[in-house]
């Protein structure tokens, strides 16, 4: 996994070329909207227990055969686990955050999850309706202004939701 900066610089190397104005801009509009970024993974970190139990919670009063008896979620070992996937996968969302790369979240997280849910019988679509309720969640803890660095939070935002989006589409 590279982060932004070791990312060009290797992509600038391959090349053998300096790099160039454009992204050196983008490099430092990163480095600008760091305390953006570190607001938002600190408040989505600080929240995790908060996003996961009612991502789960809406989940389940949406899908009750889920913790019903035969149910995926039934027992608390099965509980259990389906939060502990939650949160893991929140965790993973908050490290493609922090360094605006989505690679460690594809690399360390979604590959290959959805071929072990299908063999273990997991049903993707409603992990992936629970990713989406933790969006949800995550998104209003995140982008609500009180108390943040000052300026424009909307790329970031949406930058956020894509995070989600594919963790989603990667075990529906």
């Amino acid at each position: 996994m590279f982060d932004a900066f070791t990312k060009v610089v290797a992509q600038a190397d391959a090349r053998g070329e300096f790099l160039n104005a454009g992204q050196l801009d983008a490099l430092a509009a990163l480095v600008a909207d760091g305390n953006k970024r570190m607001d938002t993974v600190n408040r989505i970190t600080s929240n995790a227990s908060k996003i996961v139990t009612g991502a789960a919670r809406d989940l389940f009063d949406q899908q009750p055969s889920l913790i019903a008896p035969g149910g995926n979620a039934y027992t608390h070992r099965r509980m259990a686990a389906c939060l502990r996937d939650m949160e893991i996968v929140l965790r993973y969302i908050s490290y493609a955050i922090f360094v605006g790369d989505a690679s460690v979240l594809e690399d360390r997280c979604l590959n290959g999850l959805r071929e072990t849910y299908l063999a273990l019988g997991v049903p993707g679509a409603s992990v992936a309706e629970g990713i989406r309720k933790m969006k949800v969640t995550a998104l209003a803890i995140a982008g609500d202004r009180n108390g943040i660095t000052p300026g424009d939070c909307s790329a970031l935002m949406s930058e956020v939701g894509t995070y989600f989006d594919r963790a989603a589409a990667a075990v529906a």
